[in-house]
């Protein structure tokens, strides 16, 4: 009985690794923040289309172009096009890959039954701007696009002192949380990362006049452009199924 349950056990061994994917791999993504919602939404999909496991990391554009040149390993990065060029140059990302996958523009968010401010025209936001007890936004220097575009706004619109006395300076991931917590009552971020925020209602985006798009360009790390798994991924973001998650998350498809 022991020498038959013995090869039961082994058989059943045996069948199991020939059973699971013979060339399953992890893959690595670097993301910056606003695309990780379309990374985390697709990723069930092609795992188990592929058999291939995801392991996914966020970070603001700037802190990721920091930490991959200090030299942390990824198979595919996400990242603002200037952020991806500096790869590029320096070598830590495969010259060829990069391709722009999707681009999303800068709102305006309240907590969840507060009062939605008028934002409808560049007077109508700077007054929400000025009226605001608190206002919340990615601190600049930690390298979020959306942050360093709209402290360069104030200064144009000539508010940067009174919104400055009372920013919320946030140094990375969802800013409309700070509604949620009661830390701020505005919040400005990327579309996609508001509506990330359960809790948080996006008002809409800026205006047309002042308004500002981020393209997010994925490609591969340098010693990953001959890996079939991660040049996978990176046409999988192309694809239909990325395509409608997209639109869902507060994103578009980024112009060619």
């Amino acid at each position: 009985m022991r020498l038959r349950s013995a090869i039961v056990l082994a058989a059943a061994g045996l069948l199991s690794c020939l059973s699971a994917p013979a060339s399953a791999h992890e893959i690595k993504i670097l993301t910056a923040g606003a695309f990780k919602p379309i990374v985390t939404a697709v990723a069930p999909e092609f795992e188990k289309s592929t058999g291939h496991k995801l392991v996914i990391d966020n970070d603001t554009a700037g802190g990721l172009l920091r930490r991959i040149g200090g030299g942390e390993a990824f198979d595919v990065a996400v990242l603002t096009p200037a952020a991806v060029n500096e790869l590029v140059a320096s070598g830590k990302m495969a010259a060829g890959t990069p391709v722009n996958l999707a681009r999303t523009s800068v709102g305006v968010a309240v907590k969840e039954g507060a009062p939605r401010p008028d934002i409808a025209t560049v007077a109508a936001f700077k007054t929400a701007l000025l009226e605001a007890r608190k206002v919340a936004y990615i601190d600049p220097a930690a390298g979020g696009s959306s942050g360093i575009y709209f402290s360069k706004l104030l200064e144009t619109m000539g508010i940067a002192e009174p919104i400055r006395a009372k920013a919320v300076l946030v140094p990375g991931g969802l800013v409309a949380q700070r509604l949620v917590t009661g830390e701020a009552d505005l919040a400005i971020h990327q579309i996609s990362e508001i509506l990330a925020v359960p809790g948080a209602v996006l008002v809409g985006p800026l205006p047309a006049e002042i308004q500002n798009y981020t393209v997010y360009t994925g490609g591969l790390a340098t010693g990953s452009a001959s890996s079939a798994p991660a040049k996978a991924f990176l046409a999988f973001l192309q694809g239909d199924a990325a395509r409608r998650i997209l639109a869902e998350k507060g994103m578009e498809r980024a112009p060619e």
